[in-house]
């Protein structure tokens, strides 16, 4: 499984110049800034495949906070409902940052992100301090006045963060006669092999039956495991099984969200998901052997993320009258243009072809539970340990 996203901010100048609680409150918080997210991303695309990952996006607005005053500051807070300001908060999330996933036992999980900088363009100390012991944070000088360069400058970056993962370059264009001075560039990627592999031999073409009732004939995986599981209703009565899928040293895994019945939509069940739901349902999921069919997906957006942080409050940040982001560099005139954000997801078993299987006479022979996606269902990746979401998506149509 390989997912990977592509956060972009672009600042111009303008006119051209208790712990335990703590934890489990910030837990929560993230959670809900994931699912804001998606349901921001997800309303304008009808049903369509989804992934997003709150992780790098979080991470950018954290870095914009160290910079942000005033009001500009108070709305980055009440967007992300905490402030890197807060020592005790400061100091949770660079523990959490530090201790992410790395590589070993078959997982690598790296967050980063890079400040390009325009050859000339002040920064305050404090600033500089600040970001470059935030989560593997660093600075980089870039022409960004030449958009072709810098693109290529900082698409080598990227493709260096995410080993191979190519979601292609953040390109922008020069506005108004102002020339960018800094492009703030934060990536999550995120590669690691089942704990439990599925094997190419058991996977086979089987009906997926999409939102609209589209059936299709598409590659799906199967394998009997021991797997946390859970039956639950959500706030309106929908019933819905809840799966988690481990990856090797169990750091990090793929929590799975289906309607139990097939006449539900995921539509219907997707307004009622919370940060505590979230939580109450991990918090009580089962081990239990379980036939597990899954099929293969691959997924690719590109959203602008300026329209959802504007509904959410949002707005001095892209207004070049109104955005103060004095302690970037002592100096005013800063504001953030632009807002982009790319995402990656790829489920497979270890990338290998389809072949034929045997899976539903396994299914067929076996007496034990089942869970079968073979209709749209919701996604997180995430740390278990911490309940920390570093993607979030659906399945509306495996082959799209």
């Amino acid at each position: 499984m390989q997912p990977a996203l592509f956060t972009l901010f672009l600042l111009h100048t303008w006119l051209r110049g208790g712990q335990g609680d703590l934890r489990e409150d910030l837990t929560l918080l993230k959670t809900e800034l994931a699912l804001r997210l998606y349901q921001g991303a997800a309303a304008p695309r009808n049903e369509t495949n989804i992934v997003i990952s709150p992780a790098g996006v979080s991470l950018a607005l954290e870095i914009l906070q160290f910079g942000a005053q005033g009001n500009t500051g108070r709305q980055l807070a009440e967007a992300l409902g905490y402030t890197v300001h807060d020592q005790r908060v400061k100091q949770f999330l660079h523990t959490v940052y530090a201790t992410l996933p790395n590589s070993g036992q078959g997982t690598k999980m790296e967050l980063a992100c890079t400040l390009f900088v325009q050859a000339g363009t002040p920064l305050s100390p404090c600033f500089v301090e600040q970001i470059s012991q935030w989560a593997n944070s660093s600075l980089e000088p870039a022409i960004l006045r030449e958009p072709n360069s810098t693109s290529i400058g900082v698409n080598k970056w990227a493709s260096r963060q995410m080993a191979g993962d190519n979601l292609g370059g953040p390109t922008w264009e020069r506005g108004g006669g102002a020339f960018p001075q800094l492009a703030l560039v934060s990536t999550m990627s995120f590669q690691s092999t089942w704990r439990q592999r599925f094997s190419s031999r058991d996977t086979q073409l089987l009906p997926f039956t999409c939102a609209q009732g589209l059936v299709l004939q598409v590659p799906m995986m199967y394998q009997m495991a021991e797997v946390n599981y859970g039956q639950f209703q959500d706030p309106a009565g929908h019933q819905v099984g809840v799966l988690e899928l481990p990856y090797l040293g169990n750091t990090v895994s793929l929590l799975l969200v289906l309607p139990r019945d097939k006449d539900t939509p995921l539509s219907h069940v997707e307004p009622h998901l919370t940060a505590s739901i979230i939580h109450i349902w991990t918090s009580s999921l089962r081990r239990a052997r379980m036939d597990v069919f899954l099929p293969r997906f691959r997924i690719q957006n590109h959203f602008n993320l300026k329209s959802i942080l504007n509904s959410w409050g949002v707005t001095d940040l892209f207004d070049p009258l109104k955005a103060n982001l004095k302690g970037i560099s002592g100096q005013d005139g800063f504001y953030v243009s632009e807002a982009i954000h790319k995402a990656k997801i790829e489920v497979s078993e270890e990338g290998s072809k389809a072949s034929t299987a045997t899976a539903l006479l396994l299914l067929k022979r076996s007496r034990i539970p089942f869970f079968k996606a073979d209709r749209p269902f919701f996604f997180f990746l995430r740390e278990p340990n911490t309940g920390f979401v570093f993607s979030i998506g659906s399945v509306s149509n495996p082959l799209d």
